[in-house]
């Protein structure tokens, strides 16, 4: 069962590389969250919020940066809840993302993302 989360972690990792919305709003629920709590004050966002970021931000591929992610692991719980943890970079930032997914007629989604990230030397 987590082969699909898998898959859909590829087009999550291929969205965040792009910059691309489009990826990005097949694997979130509309529904989702978007928290940092790196810095103060707490960042909360919503998709549209999130998405409007993603949407002006340079890609690190328009860049020619390095490409960093990883799955670190899936968790299961039952048969329409997970939880991943993942790593990726964008430019001088090196993230953990925590995300929680759930299935909803019958595909998986990103309903959390809740994240830190550190400054690569």
């Amino acid at each position: 069962m987590s082969e699909p989360i898998a898959d859909v972690m590829t087009t999550y990792f291929d969205g965040i590389y792009h910059s691309d919305v489009t990826r990005l709003a097949q694997v979130f629920h509309p529904l989702a969250v978007y928290v940092c709590a790196t810095d103060v004050p707490l960042v909360h966002k919503n998709m549209e919020e999130y998405f409007a970021i993603v949407a002006n931000r340079e890609a690190p591929a328009s860049r020619g940066e390095k490409r960093v992610d990883e799955i670190v692991s899936i968790d299961l719980a039952g048969e329409n809840t997970a939880f991943v943890k993942a790593h990726c970079a964008i430019g001088p930032k090196y993230f953990t993302d925590f995300l929680t997914f759930i299935r909803v007629d019958g595909h998986w989604q990103i309903i959390s993302k809740v994240f830190h990230y550190a400054l690569r030397a």
